[in-house]
């Protein structure tokens, strides 16, 4: 299946299209076109059908063969097991301060991936009603250095949340972080508009400048390992197929 001339002229584009992994063409492809806009149906259209059948391990190992970097932070881990792409809106805060979410939800753009930055997890930041809220205002997901609660509604919510803990407490309404400013987080520098994929296994985020790169090669590491998958059913050994033996 592919994107064809008419698809591109229709005024009634459909959003939902998908192509076939090996007709997946991303020599044009910018993190722009993470969102529709009019103009990039084409793009678009290719990027998805790309970022649905990949996975947070496989967009790693493309950034690290090109970065030498793994682009995770290894103490977010996924909340409700929810997969997720998007541009970053960032914000950082204290744990005290939860009225940073509520001003970041109001800033971001359709479509963001919310990253809080803060101090500590001794009080959470986020829950169900901020989750419900953003989700409202079209916010693809929310990922916290910090805590959540309420897991009670966030684990059957469909609005995905990382997070590196959660606790029953919170602060208050403040609003005295900073929004969509870099923030750095274990020794990775973010940037609003940087590349954000989570998934069960874990997040991965990517500078903006580096995205057709990577994407790119995460194509070429899909196709890699499942030229694998059809040795194995064929009944050569892992060790056969990586030369080992």
């Amino acid at each position: 299946m592919s994107v064809t001339p008419s698809d591109v002229l229709n005024k009634n584009k459909n959003l939902d299209k998908r192509v076939n992994v090996g007709d997946i063409d991303l020599k044009n492809v910018t993190v722009d076109d993470l969102k529709f806009n009019g103009d990039n149906y084409r793009e678009h259209i290719h990027l998805c059908s790309l970022l649905e059948n990949i996975s947070a391990c496989q967009i790693s190992d493309a950034y690290k063969g090109i970065s030498h970097r793994s682009g995770t932070i290894k103490s977010i881990k996924p909340i409700n097991n929810l997969k997720v792409w998007g541009s970053i809106f960032t914000a950082e805060t204290t744990s005290d301060d939860w009225g940073t979410s509520a001003l970041a939800i109001d800033a971001a753009g359709d479509g963001d991936i919310l990253f809080f930055k803060v101090d500590n997890d001794e009080k959470a930041i986020w829950g169900e009603l901020a989750s419900t809220a953003a989700k409202n205002n079209g916010i693809k997901a929310t990922v916290i250095y910090g805590s959540v609660r309420d897991l009670d509604a966030l684990l059957y919510m469909d609005y995905p949340i990382f997070a590196s803990n959660f606790v029953p407490n919170a602060g208050l309404a403040l609003g005295l972080g900073t929004l969509n400013q870099p923030i750095e987080i274990e020794g990775n520098n973010i940037n609003p508009g940087d590349f954000f994929f989570g998934d069960e296994t874990g997040i991965v985020v990517i500078p903006k400048e580096l995205f057709n790169k990577v994407m790119v090669s995460a194509l070429e590491v899909k196709f890699t390992e499942s030229g694998i998958v059809e040795k194995l059913a064929s009944g050569m050994t892992l060790a056969q197929i990586t030369g080992l033996r």
